[in-house]
C-alpha cells in the first residue's frame, strides 16, 4: 500500500500542475479574444455591440482560426494546421498561413482578399483593411515576408513585399506597394512606396481611421516643385532680356505652361481626393 501510494503520488501533482497549465492558457487565450473584440470596438464606427463582433465580423473569425492553426503548426502538425487555415480562407475570406505570426489587437477591416505569408508578423494593434498583401519575393525557406511592427495601419489592397521590417506606428497609405524598410512611425505612399516627409507636407501623417482621399502624394509634390522652379527661372529670364534688349522668341509653345492656373490641371490633387 505504500508503495501505491509511493507511486500514485506523483501522477497525482502531474495531473494538478496540467491542469493549472490549462487554466492559464485558456485564461490568457480569453483575455485575448477580448482584446481582440475591444479593438474591433475601438476602430470600426460600424460596430455597435460586443455580440454583434462576435458573431459578424470575418476578420474577427479570421484570427481565432488561425491562433488554433498556429497552435498545430508549432507543434508540428502541418496538414492539421493547414486545413484549418483552408477552411479560414473559404469561410472569411481571408488567407493567413499558419506559420504566420499574430499579435492581440489586431483589427483586419473586411478582409476580404488580405494575404498573409507564412514568415510573416504582425504586431500588436495592428489594422489591416480589405486587399492588404504581406508576400515573399524569394523561394528560399526562411524569414521572406514583411515583419511589421505595433501599431501599424495598413491601407486598401497595399502590398508590402519582402523580408523587410516596417517600424511601429508606420501608416501604408491604400493601393502602396512597399519594398523597402519602413521607419517608426513613418507615412509611405505610392508605388513603389515613398516616405513622405513630416514637415514639407501637411498630410504626412493620417488618423488610424485613414482617411483614403486625403493622401499625401510625393511625386504630385515633386511635378509641383519642378514646375514652380521653371516658373521662377522663365521669370529670370524675361528680365534679363528685357534688361539686355534681345527679343525673345514670340513662337514658344510652352509658354501657356507659365500659367500655373493651366499647369496645375495636368496634375493629381496636391493631397488626393
Amino acid at each position: 500500500m505504500a508503495d501505491e501510494q509511493h507511486v500514485t503520488a506523483p501522477t497525482s501533482d502531474c495531473a494538478q500542475a496540467q491542469q493549472a497549465g490549462f487554466v492559464r492558457r485558456w485564461g490568457a487565450r480569453l483575455r485575448c479574444m477580448r482584446r481582440d473584440v475591444e479593438a474591433v470596438m475601438t476602430h470600426d464606427p460600424a460596430a455597435r455591440t460586443a455580440v454583434e463582433v462576435v458573431l459578424t465580423y470575418p476578420g474577427l473569425h479570421a484570427l481565432w482560426l488561425h491562433r488554433v492553426a498556429h497552435d498545430l503548426w508549432e507543434v508540428e502538425r502541418p496538414l492539421a494546421a493547414r486545413l484549418i487555415s483552408h477552411a479560414n480562407r473559404f469561410f472569411t475570406g481571408i488567407e493567413v498561413h499558419p506559420g504566420a505570426t499574430i499579435g492581440q489587437g489586431v483589427f483586419i477591416d473586411h478582409g476580404m482578399g488580405v494575404v498573409i505569408g507564412e514568415t510573416a508578423t504582425v504586431g500588436d494593434g495592428c489594422i489591416l483593411y480589405k486587399g492588404v498583401v504581406l508576400g515573399g519575393t524569394t523561394m528560399a525557406r526562411n524569414r521572406r515576408h514583411p515583419q511589421l511592427g505595433s501599431h501599424v495601419v495598413v491601407g486598401t489592397n497595399a502590398c508590402i513585399l519582402g523580408n523587410i521590417e516596417v517600424g511601429d506606428g508606420a501608416r501604408i497609405g491604400s493601393g502602396s506597394v512597399v519594398i523597402h524598410p519602413v521607419g517608426a512611425g513613418a507615412t509611405v505612399v505610392g508605388v513603389p512606396g515613398r516616405e513622405v516627409v513630416p514637415g514639407h507636407d501637411k498630410r504626412a501623417r493620417f488618423d488610424a481611421t485613414l482617411d483614403h482621399a486625403s493622401l499625401p502624394d510625393p511625386v504630385s509634390a515633386m511635378l509641383r516643385s519642378l514646375r514652380d522652379e521653371n516658373h521662377r527661372l522663365r521669370e529670370r529670364l524675361e528680365r534679363l532680356e528685357a534688361a539686355l534688349k534681345i527679343e525673345s522668341p514670340q513662337d514658344d509653345e510652352d509658354a501657356h505652361l507659365i500659367d500655373a492656373g493651366l499647369a496645375t490641371t495636368d496634375l493629381p490633387p496636391q493631397y488626393g481626393g
